[in-house]
């Protein structure tokens, strides 16, 4: 948690990215098992459970970011970017609204991409805004 509490951009967009990346390897793990005995559908539970693990890092990783973020306009735009995966993730799960796969990889990837950009341009240098 040390590491979250000190580089909370870097730790986010490695989250984001690996949750892309995360979503993109799935479909070829099923594919590679199509053999198996439990058939295409079957995961093994902590698989789909990664998705809730980068979710809890990101989240804290946005927490820390906004307490010091120069741009008061990132604060909004890191948490609404993680409440739209955080509702595209569990509407994926208990599939209620039919969302195109893509719009999770866009969601994460625009969320690593403002890690980034406040990491880059947003970052307080003083004690003062901790």
């Amino acid at each position: 948690m040390k590491i979250t509490l000190q580089k909370p951009d870097s730790i986010g967009a490695i989250a984001s990215m690996l949750c892309v990346i995360h979503c993109l390897v799935t479909p070829l793990i099923f594919i590679a098992h199509s053999c198996c005995k439990e058939g295409c559908d079957a995961a093994p539970t902590w698989w789909k459970s990664i998705d809730f693990i980068f979710l809890t890092v990101s989240f804290f990783s946005i927490y820390q970011s906004t307490k010091t973020t120069t741009n008061s306009g990132m604060k909004p735009i890191l948490w609404s970017l993680w409440c739209l995966l955080t509702f595209l993730i569990i509407n994926e799960r208990i599939d209620v609204f039919g969302v195109p796969e893509t719009v999770n990889y866009i969601t994460a990837t625009t969320l690593a991409f403002f890690h980034i950009y406040n990491l880059k341009y947003c970052q307080c240098e003083e004690k003062c805004c901790s």
